[in-house]
């Protein structure tokens, strides 16, 4: 039986059995590859574990965009999730419906919500009184009604990186949790608005359950006030936020998670919607690496030089965040710390130090692992870079997924 993820195998790491340096030797390097297989069994965990309670999975673009991924899990079912324009013109290339899109996103042009209302969206995800107003206006002058919820920014710390803390007083996230009930009965009553749902998320890389279920407890409350009303909602939306295990440890418990948000909102017969991103693609990509140089600085730290950088995995120099890095092909010796860096200009533009690993040589490969999530998506033409290449491995064979960028198509905007 082939294994699949990624894996050994005698001719170096694998994905679902196809020696991943195989790739990198036919389409050159820096590239991200992706096991398909990974992506449909998280999919399916996350779905699985709410059961029989009503819900609808909705993918977080800004996880990962890239059409083959955003195709692949719209036949597993998935919805979108969107956070601007350009993610609803790409969700719907991907094939979904508009009704399978919520848009999201703390900023939304006028030609941005002129767009999810003449589409007909599930949701448009409002930040504001005053994104509210915005809506019904287009709306009533296209004579529609426009599906809205109302984002609430609950202030509960998220506990995870600041920079992606979204649930928090200080956060530019939503509305106050106590102003969101009179901003629903006030938007409630504007005709070209259809109130549908309450909106909550928290932050990102969350791995404790206890400030996602008060985030839950919080808006089910808000919910049964609006009930009360007489404004019946259609769901509750929870966001995302799960977090992964970047090493041996970490990472949020998918049942644990689920059955704390079950235990609030199921009292309510509410059915949930929800919208993981990095949980489901995270662990399904590796970027692939050439060393281009190792050098030793007077006083012992060694660099090893990378033709991947920040331009490619920014997540390291923006969070600080470190992924584990390993040899595709491991050479024989003792393992050393070593600082492993890219080749931009930037003293920031490094993959953390210290990274225990073998003797490694000009020329050799390495595979930074999960980054299947916000890897691709926050790529970069600093330094004049051209956007990496990315493949998908799907029984047993490779494709490639997204051209690596030319100097050309980089250029043909400019004059």
């Amino acid at each position: 039986m082939t294994e699949t993820g990624f894996h050994d195998s005698e001719e170096g790491l694998a994905c679902d059995g196809v020696p991943i340096a195989r790739v990198a030797d036919a389409e050159g390097t820096p590239i991200y590859v992706y096991a398909a297989s990974v992506i449909r069994d998280r999919f399916r965990a996350f779905d699985d574990a709410f059961g029989a309670h009503p819900h609808a999975v909705h993918y977080a673009l800004k996880a990962n965009s890239t059409l083959a991924v955003l195709r692949l899990l719209q036949t597993l079912g998935a919805g979108a999730d969107a956070n601007s324009g350009g993610e609803i013109d790409v969700a719907r290339r991907a094939g979904f419906l508009p009704s399978q899109i919520v848009f999201t996103g703390v900023g939304k042009r006028p030609d941005e919500l002129a767009k999810a209302v003449s589409l007909g969206l599930k949701a448009i995800n409002a930040e504001s009184a005053g994104e509210l107003a915005r809506i019904d206006a287009i709306a009533v002058a296209e004579g529609k009604q426009a599906n809205v919820a109302l984002r609430v920014n609950p202030d509960i710390e998220a506990m995870s990186h600041p920079h992606i803390s979204t649930g928090a007083h200080r956060n530019k996230f939503g509305v106050a949790l106590g102003e969101a009930a009179a901003i629903c009965r006030e938007a409630a009553m504007r005709r070209g608005l259809r109130f549908a749902a309450l909106h909550v998320h928290i932050g990102s890389q969350i791995e404790q359950v206890a400030p996602l279920r008060q985030a839950a407890r919080a808006v089910v409350e808000v919910a049964r006030a609006l009930a009360a009303d007489g404004i019946a909602l259609d769901y509750v939306d929870m966001g995302g936020g799960v977090g992964i295990a970047y090493d041996d440890t970490g990472g949020l418990d998918l049942a644990e998670y689920a059955s704390a948000l079950l235990a609030e909102v199921a009292p309510s017969g509410l059915p949930l919607v929800l919208e993981p991103g990095r949980f489901v693609v995270g662990p399904a990509g590796v970027l692939l690496s050439r060393v281009v140089d190792v050098k030793t600085h007077p006083g012992g730290r060694t660099f090893v030089v990378l033709d991947a950088g920040m331009t490619e995995c920014l997540r390291s120099a923006l969070y600080g965040a470190r992924h584990r890095i390993v040899p595709v092909t491991a050479r024989v010796g003792t393992a050393s710390g070593v600082d492993v860096v890219g080749p931009v200009c930037e003293s920031s533009d490094s993959f953390g130090s210290d990274h225990q690993l073998p003797p490694l040589a000009v020329d050799d490969l390495v595979a930074i692992l999960d980054t299947g999530a916000y890897g691709a998506t926050m790529a970069s033409n600093y330094n004049r870079r051209p956007m990496p290449a990315e493949a998908l491995v799907d029984g047993g064979a490779w494709t490639l997924i997204r051209r690596r960028q030319t100097i050309d198509a980089m250029l043909a905007q400019e004059s």
